[in-house]
């Protein structure tokens, strides 16, 4: 990222506005210029600093007249702020990169103007700082989407025995904990779930609901998402609210049909008369 290197490659055009490109026009450029090019750089950088800050409240709509509904529309919303952060990575990385080579050849001119050798230097730093997706030249990136933190296994587990031992009680406790300690966990889901089942177990059916939709829609396609989805359909059907029951346990067939929950969905229709 030298400014030889920069002459020969296309892709770094947007240098180019501000790199005489005549050899005499290099030999005359004063510290003053380069300083004025640290400016502008320090300008972009503000810029960007800008994109972190909130503009008003959010717009996104999560109403809905069913409980499908709502989950719908937070799945959409996530997709969509997923798009815009790709957007916004992608820019940021070519920032990231333009600016690094900006700085390369600064960092070159700096030390041709001082006398220095220009030999001896290094490569040039990123910008910012290295990225969280840094890697080494060669090695493929290392997948620790699914890593669990020291203890989180064992706290799982723990809970998961309790609810086993029919500790109700303790068990809702622990899940509800590792919730707190473990927040995006891989296992999130399934301590939802499971906290479900030990308030279902504790007679608590409303809080049970909001533990099988928490479940489900923390993972609308993971293992557990059919047991959830058919639980948040049985508990709302025991809460009275029989019609979001019939439409919820109709999706259980919709959603993931084979599976062997279908049925205990089909049974649970027939018993809440649905049509």
């Amino acid at each position: 990222m030298r400014l030889y290197a920069l002459a020969a490659s296309a892709a770094l055009t947007v240098a180019v506005v501000f790199v005489p490109v005549t050899g005499w026009a290099q030999d005359r450029q004063t510290l003053a210029d380069i300083r004025q090019e640290l400016t502008v750089l320090h300008v972009e950088i503000q810029r960007l600093k800008r994109e972190l800050s909130t503009t008003g409240a959010p717009g996104t709509n999560l109403s809905g007249s069913t409980v499908l509904d709502r989950v719908g529309a937070i799945e959409n919303a996530l997709q969509g702020l997923t798009s815009q952060t790709e957007r916004l990575q992608h820019r940021i990385d070519r920032v990231v990169a333009d600016g690094t080579n900006r700085i390369g050849d600064l960092e070159f001119r700096l030390v041709e103007l001082e006398g220095g050798d220009i030999s001896q230097l290094g490569e040039t730093s990123t910008l910012g700082g290295e990225t969280e997706n840094a890697q080494v030249v060669g090695q493929p990136p290392v997948d620790t989407s699914d890593e669990l933190a020291v203890g989180e296994l064992a706290d799982f587990d723990a809970a998961k025995r309790a609810l086993g031992d029919g500790n109700y009680q303790d068990a809702a406790a622990r899940f509800a904990s590792f919730d707190v300690a473990y927040p995006g966990s891989p296992l999130a889901a399934e301590a939802h779930y499971n906290r479900g089942k030990a308030l279902d177990g504790l007679g608590d059916t409303r809080e049970a609901a909001r533990a099988y939709l928490a479940s489900f829609t923390g993972n609308s396609t993971g293992v557990i998402a059919p047991e959830a989805l058919f639980e948040l359909g049985a508990a709302l059907g025991r809460l009275g609210q029989a019609s979001q029951a019939c439409v919820t346990l109709s999706e259980v067939k919709a959603r993931f049909p084979g599976t062997a929950v279908v049925l205990s969905a089909e049974q649970e229709m027939v018993s809440l008369s649905c049509s």
